[in-house]
């Protein structure tokens, strides 16, 4: 086999090769993990200052709730379900973002969206049927407190999803980069951590 042969089936690898793209830092994943635990900390310690105050009450002989204050268990366990199955359909979309079925995706998306929707308006109707008023008793703005901390940090990951969507909508999110669709969801499956927190502490113990 002659050299010119050899050299058109084997051609010489170039002197310089340039080195690999670095992979770029998961500063948003990263960031939205140091929020997630700032946020967890700080609605751990507003629960241990309501469940102090409480045990308070309690001990002196005195009932938590005003009279005529009732919190009824339907709406906290039907809200309870609906940010589990949003959990569930978070997961979907995370999957099918994974596997490019992009059509899939935003479906699950508009479902997880829509069962925060529904975990805010329960949320409003809970607190029409409890009847206490913020003024009427020092207790109250303790669970005001609460509630109207949480349904913020639902209205923030309500934000934070739908701007990762319309992200992922515009091209910057697929298979091969998943960063702000983690992100999103990590600060969405908090949130509903939390919640089971404010179940326990406010709605089941009472």
């Amino acid at each position: 086999m002659s050299a010119t042969a050899t050299a058109v089936n084997h051609p010489a690898l170039p002197e310089e090769i340039g080195a690999p793209t670095p992979a770029r830092p998961r500063l948003l994943l990263l960031a939205t993990g140091l929020v997630s635990m700032a946020v967890a900390v700080g609605y751990s310690a507003l629960v241990g200052i309501y469940l102090y105050a409480r045990a308070e009450v309690l001990h002196s002989g005195e009932q938590w709730l005003p009279r005529g204050v009732t919190i009824p268990l339907t709406q906290p366990n039907m809200m309870m379900f609906t940010l589990v199955f949003s959990v569930a359909t978070l997961a979907w979309a995370t999957s099918a973002m994974r596997n490019d079925d992009r059509a899939n995706f935003f479906i699950a998306v508009g479902m997880s969206m829509l069962f925060g929707f529904a975990y805010i308006a329960q949320t409003g109707f809970l607190l029409t049927i409890m009847e206490l008023g913020v003024r009427d008793d020092t207790r109250a703005p303790l669970i005001y407190a609460l509630v109207g901390t949480h349904v913020v940090l639902m209205v923030a990951a309500l934000a934070y999803l739908a701007a990762m969507t319309l992200r992922a909508l515009g091209g910057d999110y697929s298979a091969k980069d998943l960063e702000g669709i983690y992100g999103a969801s990590l600060f969405w499956y908090t949130t509903v951590g939390l919640y089971l927190v404010l179940w326990y502490a406010v709605y089941i113990t009472k």
